[in-house]
């Protein structure tokens, strides 16, 4: 009998994933276990193994199409086995009957998926009215959030503050003054050579993410600091080899990670998250480590860090990153956090400015280590130092604070005992 491979449940609060790419086609041969395609959900990519051998022997949800978690996706069986037909929408196994909406999916031109069909037909809405953004103009579930948002601030406003349309309302900003605005492809000039990258759904999804936290919700500042890491390097040293034993790999960002667990014991607040009717203080700090990917960046989280040894970290630390380059995070994973370390220093970056992951409220940089020439007691030295920002949140923090949290690093890893 033929087995129908579903979308999973990729984390306790996924929903809906995407799926980004059939690593099989329609006759291939599969066996258990084996990738059978890749799907996105959040930041996350995931490899869905095949729940059985056999041949693929239909496609059911193609390639950057976004669906619910239940919907069948394929199905697997012997060659020539007549497939058994499968229901257009499906969620959590059970088959559900579209929802209905007028102007009906089919008129659209394209099939909704469940979560986007449920809000269609709940909020009462005119798909046509909803541009898509998804693959062949697909209306996807930020369409339908973008849609009504624009549809409550509308109701909101009284008639003469609502923006007005036509050659009269045209805008008539200079260049310098005009905001920022998407150029459109017809604009390029011609004779200019070059090429269209289309966005796959990890930048998009961290494009997104970016202008949400900078531009509509946190008002962010950066404080810089400048770490001494002597001590540091020949805690290292001298630890590294018996880590090596144990399996794992001691390297800088452990050391960060429990300066920055150090820091937020001394300043909670940095460690919390602004709310409309209070700011939430989180009793436990679990950290993101910003992991660099071929195609983009994934933050997994180390949950609970306060309650780790530098060792233990430090394992942590390898789990994560092997796995985020690897595609085998969990969407759970890659959520939760409460503070951030991003080490930008490993291009060469110096010093940056990174954007708050929302919807927490401070993100740690660390620049490249160099040695530098440096006064101490008087006398010239030279020490192996970084650069180390802090950027966060001003609704949640004043300046002094922060500057407390970075001082409270700095010592930390400048001060760290030898053995």
């Amino acid at each position: 009998m033929a087995t129908k491979v579903i979308m999973p449940q990729l984390g306790e609060s996924v929903v809906e994933g995407t799926v980004n790419t059939w690593l099989k086609k329609i006759g291939d041969r599969v066996d258990e276990y084996e990738a059978l395609l890749e799907v996105s959900t959040d930041k996350v990519d995931s490899e869905i193994p095949a729940p059985a051998s056999g041949t693929l022997l239909e496609i059911y949800v193609e390639a950057g199409t976004t669906v619910g978690t239940g919907t069948v996706l394929c199905l697997i069986g012997e060659p020539g086995e007549k497939s058994s037909e499968v229901p257009d929408h499906h969620e959590n196994g059970k088959h559900h009957p579209p929802a209905k909406i007028e102007p009906s999916e089919e008129k659209r031109g394209t099939r909704l998926s469940p979560v986007v069909a449920r809000m269609v037909a709940e909020h009462q809405l005119d798909v046509h009215k909803i541009s898509g953004t998804g693959r062949d103009g697909r209306v996807t579930k930020k369409d339908v959030e973008s849609y009504l948002e624009s549809q409550t601030k509308d109701e909101e406003l009284p008639p003469w503050e609502r923006p007005g349309s036509g050659d009269l309302f045209k805008p008539t900003d200079t260049e310098e003054e005009a905001p920022a605005r998407a150029i459109p492809v017809e604009s390029i000039p011609k004779g200019v050579p070059g090429e269209l990258i289309q966005l796959n759904a990890m930048r998009r999804a961290i494009a997104d993410h970016m202008v949400q936290s900078k531009l509509h919700t946190a008002p962010h500042v950066t404080t810089v600091f400048e770490a001494d890491l002597t001590n540091v390097l020949k805690h290292l040293e001298a630890n590294k080899p018996q880590a090596a034993r144990q399996g794992i790999n001691l390297t800088l960002t452990a050391y960060f990670v429990a300066a920055i667990v150090e820091a937020c014991r001394t300043q909670p607040i940095i460690n919390s998250q602004w709310m409309e009717d209070g700011i939430y203080l989180h009793h436990h700090i679990h950290v993101g480590m910003a992991v660099a990917l071929d195609n983009g960046l994934i933050v997994p989280v180390i949950k609970n860090a306060e309650r780790l040894n530098l060792i233990g970290l430090a394992a942590q630390v390898n789990d994560l990153a092997q796995r985020a380059r690897n595609k085998q995070l969990t969407a759970d994973e890659v959520k939760g956090g409460t503070i951030t370390l991003t080490n930008h220093g490993v291009s060469g970056s110096l010093f940056a400015t990174p954007i708050i992951n929302q919807p927490q409220s401070a993100i740690v940089g660390v620049g490249l280590m160099e040695k530098r020439v440096k006064v101490i007691n008087d006398a010239i030295a030279i020490r192996p130092c970084c650069y180390i920002s802090l950027t966060f949140d001003h609704r949640v923090a004043d300046g002094a604070t922060g500057d407390s949290f970075m001082m409270k690093m700095k010592t930390t890893l400048e001060n760290w005992p030898e053995r």
